[in-house]
């Protein structure tokens, strides 16, 4: 059965209120639902140790390319960046909760995908060339909540970068995207824009365990 990785994008992982993870909740659960089978992991930005491209990154980086040694630090480093590309790349489907952030996404998924896009990995440099190396059925879904609305083709619309960035990221490896946007908390109104983030969650997680069954029925 396909894995589906939950990726977790908010401060407050447990959030009662969230927006952003209510609507992740009701697409976890009709998906369940429709396909109980399929196995579900989670990965909590903000719980978990997720690193950044700091100096420790760097210097291991350059290691790499003389090998040279690691420090222990280094080592540990390397072996939680490992697990964390491993983990996503033995999943077929994600699911990224997140709200806007200034117009952009929460500093720990930009960390998280700085952890996957990985040359040789999920990505690779041809003569003609980078090129995916996910091509291979995967999807994404993202949940994204915002009190404004983004898609008004306005000044908003033009400066909504986390939109562009990760349908860039996640077509650059070879992923599908798929965006449900909760917006317009503020003017529309919480009950308005959670009633729709429903419909679109439900008919999301009930178009991928249908086409996850049918696959497993084909082989």
């Amino acid at each position: 059965m396909e894995k589906l990785l939950v990726i977790n994008a908010h401060p407050v992982a447990d959030s009662e209120s969230s927006v952003s993870l209510l609507v992740l909740r009701r697409f976890v659960e009709r998906y369940r639902k429709l396909n109980p089978e399929a196995p579900i992991e989670q990965i909590d930005l903000y719980r978990e140790l997720i690193p950044g491209i700091d100096r420790t990154f760097l210097s291991l980086q350059e290691k790499r390319k003389r090998e040279e040694p690691l420090t222990e630090e280094e080592q540990r480093l390397d072996s939680r960046m490992s697990d964390i590309l491993r983990q996503f790349k033995s999943a077929k489907k994600y699911v990224i909760a997140m709200p806007l952030h200034n117009f952009n996404i929460p500093s720990k998924l930009k960390d998280y995908i700085d952890n996957i896009l990985i040359a040789k990995e999920t990505f690779a440099y041809t003569d003609q060339g980078s090129v995916g190396l996910l091509h291979d059925g995967r999807n994404v879904l993202v949940i994204q909540a915002s009190d404004g609305i983004y898609t008004n083709g306005d000044w908003y619309s033009e400066v909504e970068y986390s939109h562009h960035y990760l349908q860039s990221m996640f077509n650059f490896m070879g992923v599908d995207y798929q965006i449900i946007r909760a917006q317009g908390v503020y003017s529309l109104g919480r009950d308005e824009v959670l009633a729709k983030a429903y419909r679109e969650a439900e008919e999301a997680a009930a178009a991928w365990a249908q086409a996850g069954l049918l696959r497993e029925a084909s082989r």
